[in-house]
């Protein structure tokens, strides 16, 4: 059964009276985007301009997606990220990496304790980790064994210490920050770590107009309060109803499409991705265009994930994915620049595939 964008208008309350579970998709498409209005409101009082990054922010928070933001020092990506957790009324922290950073500084470790009776035990004591919203600053400053201590908090929302599992409190969502710039010093995120990233958010300078705001709204001494907009609880409320959100078949084959043409070892790879390419993006990348297309459409005040939800998506979760060889790095060719072409050379599904 087909199911097309719903919407909150005059047609749509007529939709509603005919049917009752249009009415319930009604509500939920009008809590988002209300939401979402609200959220914008506030986080605009401290951030000026950088739409897109906080649209993304907030795609990927409402589908218990992680995000890791690239961009040169000054950009308030740092800011951006605690002023999102005031707003949220989430529990915030904040972890600077360094290169002499140890996992258990992150998760925490078994401490020994002497009760009154002399007798002795451990106390597991909860690292920042046990956060909802963790900001990794710099994770690319300390070394990949420390990197590996958030993949199952990532992946399982858990922490496994001294042979117990320690569940992370919902909704837990890790920012990660990284300098593209200063490489010196640095360790590279190996791939298992990417991966786990729903996004990878490129932060750029803002445009003249925006810069000048900034300006002048920080070199005032401004008293500016922000009201909480969300609770923790209504986010995972809000994160379930992104979850009901249909995706149809087209959708879903045209992101497997996007996905399978990354590899260049499928039959028939595309010929700059045979050129281009070493390794290409893994299933989890489906998985996250259809989840960001969701929550995308539910922001936008639709009740569908459209293709265009998945264009508008794919630069964000595909490039961190794609692993270019010798070949593009001689040419200067970027992921952005091959995933612009897999968007140009991909099609939709036609009707005669489901025939």
């Amino acid at each position: 059964r087909k199911t097309g964008p719903v919407s909150a208008g005059p047609a749509g309350v007529a939709a509603a009276q005919a049917d009752p579970r249009r009415a319930r998709e009604i509500e939920m498409v009008e809590k988002i985007a209300q939401a979402r209005t609200a959220l914008l409101r506030e986080i605009h009082k401290i951030i000026v301009g950088q739409n897109e990054v906080i649209d993304l922010l907030l795609t990927a928070l409402f589908c218990r997606g992680h995000c890791l933001m690239v961009g040169v020092p000054g950009l308030a990506k740092t800011l951006m990220i605690s002023t999102l957790a005031r707003v949220l009324k989430l529990s915030f922290n904040r972890i600077q990496f360094t290169p002499d950073l140890m996992p258990t500084d992150i998760t925490g470790s078994d401490i020994i304790e002497t009760d009154e009776r002399n007798n002795r035990h451990f106390r597991f004591v909860q690292g920042p980790i046990f956060s909802n919203l963790v900001l990794a600053d710099e994770i690319n400053r300390t070394p990949p064994k420390t990197q590996a201590a958030l993949l199952e908090a990532m992946q399982e929302r858990q922490v496994t210490a001294g042979g117990r599992r320690y569940p992370l409190e919902a909704p837990f969502f890790v920012l990660a920050t990284q300098n593209p710039i200063e490489q010196e010093g640095t360790y590279p995120l190996p791939e298992a770590q990417l991966d786990r990233f729903m996004f990878m958010i490129r932060v750029g300078y803002p445009s003249f107009e925006e810069e000048r705001e900034i300006v002048r709204s920080t070199t005032y001494d401004l008293d500016i309060e922000l009201h909480p907009v969300l609770s923790g609880e209504g986010i995972v409320k809000l994160q379930q109803l992104v979850r009901k959100v249909p995706a149809s078949d087209h959708v879903i084959d045209y992101a497997l499409r996007l996905v399978r043409a990354t590899r260049p070892k499928e039959a028939e790879p595309l010929p700059f991705v045979r050129e281009w390419l070493s390794w290409g993006a893994g299933p989890r990348a489906a998985q996250y265009l259809i989840l960001g297309a969701k929550s995308r459409a539910i922001l936008n005040g639709r009740f569908a994930a459209t293709c265009e939800d998945i264009r508008a998506l794919a630069a964000p979760v595909l490039r961190h994915r794609l692993f270019t060889n010798f070949n593009a790095d001689s040419e200067g060719v970027s992921p952005d620049d091959i995933v612009r072409k897999l968007i140009e050379n991909v099609k939709e599904p036609d009707e005669k595939d489901y025939a």
